[in-house]
Parts: C-alpha cells; sequence; structure tokens
C-alpha cells in the first residue's frame, strides 16, 4: 500500500508541475502583449508592466493551480488504465477506492494553498493593481509622455509627441501637442522647447517655448492663428493631486479587491458573491482530483478523446456554475447560504454516483442453452 500511495503521489506531482508550468507561461506570454500594448497606447506606464504582471499572475494562480490539478490526477489515472498497470493493483487487493487517500494528500495542501491566495493574496494583488492605474491617471501630462511616441491623455482630448530636449534647462525638446477644449475647438501646438513651471498656488503648468497655435471649429469655416514666444499649458491644480490614503481606499472600493474582513462586514449581496468565489475554488479542487478518479476509469480497448473531452466538458461546467452562482447571488436571485454549498454538493453527488458505477459488481448474463 505505501509503494501504491507513493507511485501515485509521485507521479501526481509530476504530471501537476508540467502542466502547471505550460499553463504560466501560455498566461504570462498572453498578459505580457496586453500589457505592453496598454504601455503603448499610454494607459499604464512601461516601468510598472512588470509589476502588473506579477500581480495579475497572484489572481489567476487559483484558477490555474485547480485546473493543473485536475489535469494531472486525471492523467495519472487515465495512464494506469491505458497501461494495464491497473490491473497489477488490481490483483494486489487494492480497488478504485484506494486512490482516494493519495490524491487528497496531494489536493488538501494545494487546497489550503489555494484558500490562502482567494482569501488573502488576491485582494491585496487586486489593490496594488488599482494602485498602480490611479496613480497614473493622475499623473501629470508631461509625466505620461514618451519621447519619440504619440501618447493620448485624458480619454483622447490631448495627444502629444515631443523629441529629445537640445538644452539643458528644457524637460522636453520640439513638442507637437493636439488639445480639444470645452468648447469643441481643436488646438494644434507646435513649441520647439517645453519646461514645466509651478506657480504660486500649487498648480503646474507646461511652459512652451517659440511656437505657434492653431485653432479649428470643426463643421464651421473659422481658423484661428497665433505665433507665441511663452505658452502656459496647466497641466494639474494642486486639488487635483490625491493623497496615497485616497488612492488606497479607491482601490479597496472594487469589489475584488477589498477584503476578507470588510466583506464580511459589509453584510451586501455583492459582497456574499465575492465571498462565495472566494471559498468555492478550494472546495472545487477536491471535488475535481475526487471526480477525476472515476473520469479516469477508461478501458483501455477503447479510445481516449471521448473520455478526455467528458472530463473537459464536466470541469469547464463545473467553473461555469460557480460564475453563475456567484452572479445570482449578488443579484439576490439565490441565497448566500444556499448558492455557497449547491454547485458543489450536486458534483459530489455526481462524483458519488460514478464511484458506484465503477465499483458495482454486475451479475452475470443468463444464457439460454436450449
Amino acid at each position: 500500500m505505501s509503494l501504491f500511495k507513493r507511485a501515485v503521489v509521485s507521479e501526481i506531482l509530476s504530471h501537476a508541475g508540467v502542466v502547471l508550468s505550460t499553463l504560466l507561461i501560455v498566461w504570462l506570454s498572453v498578459l505580457l502583449v496586453r500589457l505592453l500594448g496598454e504601455a503603448a497606447g499610454g494607459s499604464i506606464g512601461a516601468e510598472v508592466v512588470f509589476s502588473l504582471a506579477v500581480f495579475s499572475s497572484i489572481t489567476a494562480l487559483p484558477v490555474i493551480l485547480t485546473v493543473s490539478l485536475f489535469i494531472a490526477v486525471l492523467s495519472t489515472v487515465t495512464r494506469s488504465f491505458r497501461e494495464s498497470e491497473m490491473v497489477v493493483w488490481f490483483t494486489s487487493g487494492l480497488s478504485l477506492k484506494d486512490w482516494i487517500t493519495p490524491i487528497l494528500r496531494c489536493a488538501v495542501p494545494v487546497a489550503i494553498l489555494i484558500a490562502l491566495l482567494t482569501l488573502y493574496a488576491s485582494p491585496w494583488a487586486y489593490r496594488q493593481m488599482s494602485e498602480y492605474r490611479q496613480r497614473f491617471e493622475l499623473r501629470s501630462d508631461l509625466s505620461k509622455v514618451t519621447v519619440g511616441q504619440f501618447i493620448e491623455t485624458e480619454d483622447g482630448n490631448r495627444v502629444f509627441f515631443t523629441e529629445s530636449p537640445e538644452q539643458t534647462e528644457d524637460d522636453l525638446g520640439k513638442v507637437v501637442a493636439r488639445v480639444i477644449d470645452e468648447e469643441g475647438w481643436v488646438n494644434v501646438i507646435t513649441a520647439n522647447s517645453a519646461h514645466i513651471e509651478t506657480a504660486d498656488n500649487g498648480d503646474r503648468f507646461l511652459v512652451l517655448k517659440q511656437g505657434q497655435r492653431y485653432d479649428v471649429l470643426p463643421g464651421a469655416p473659422q481658423l484661428r492663428l497665433a505665433y507665441f514666444d511663452s505658452y502656459g499649458v496647466r497641466l494639474e491644480s494642486k486639488d487635483d493631486q490625491s493623497s496615497p490614503e485616497n488612492i488606497r481606499a479607491k482601490a479597496e472600493q472594487h469589489i475584488k479587491g477589498r477584503p476578507t474582513t470588510q466583506l464580511l462586514t459589509d453584510q451586501t449581496a455583492k459582497s456574499w458573491a465575492q465571498i462565495m468565489w472566494r471559498l468555492a475554488l478550494p472546495l472545487a479542487v477536491i471535488n475535481l482530483c475526487l471526480l477525476a478518479i472515476p473520469l479516469g476509469a477508461v478501458n483501455p480497448r477503447l479510445g481516449k478523446s471521448g473520455d478526455v473531452m467528458l472530463a473537459g466538458l464536466i470541469g469547464l461546467l463545473y467553473m461555469n456554475l460557480i460564475n453563475l452562482s456567484r452572479g445570482w447571488i449578488a443579484n439576490e436571485s439565490l441565497p448566500f447560504e444556499i448558492g455557497v454549498w449547491m454547485v458543489h454538493a450536486l458534483f459530489a453527488l455526481l462524483m458519488i454516483v460514478m464511484f458506484w458505477q465503477r465499483l458495482r459488481v454486475k451479475a452475470p448474463k443468463n444464457r439460454d442453452n436450449s
């Protein structure tokens, strides 16, 4: 029995490591492409791409761990049946029920890790991502400008392009800017250089030197042209700057970033829905791992594509039903006391039924020799 348990645990961990690393590589590849696209478009700063990738990976890790362990258990059980290894274990006095103990040895620690991630680490990561994005939104337009790139700010109302400064006292070199004001005028401004000045009241201005300003009103035959030696554009006022405490408070307003203790004190439908989601994944990984045992008990003479497809559909259905229950709880269509266990009980019952079908001894068929 100890040899069997060691062999099963070792193979499951080996398969889980391969699947986990593969899923993480795919996830990071897609995530970095998206984040680099946002950085190129000016939505986020290039210096925070790595940090946002780390925090996003923390939030996705519970689902990745759940899927990885489910695939690892399923592939281990399926391989044992395909290669007739289960025949050896069955003749040694073991049955399909003996797989439960070694699989729980793998699933329970992972479930505890997922619980720590969903209850504590993931909300913290969501808050950090929200703070990073809000800090970038509160930065001045000049700090978002990258030399040699067109950068949009204020939802496209301001577009900047700048070159490197030729003189040390300048913050920017040649500047081209398009600004849409509140009255609908499109202002195209060009200047040979620019620098920042701070007024006595704390307002910050971008001062352009030696340039022109073209004002056009779309849909109307009106054009204004002005030449200037010095032209100031207000970037931000002192009142627009938020303190770190205000940024942190805004980040915690997002439901995914709220600490679990705060959700418990909120007593709202959306808070209960988020609590259900954080408790669902640790329970789901145990249910799916146990469900993989009867799902992987296949006939080695039959094709394997149908069994793998069935297992994938069951796992996908499980996660979708959890998401559906979360939506029902948030909309007050389903009580939290029922939604928190309903899906898990349904799949636990499915697991028991499938175990019974695999373990029951069928009576031999009577043959009519007459």
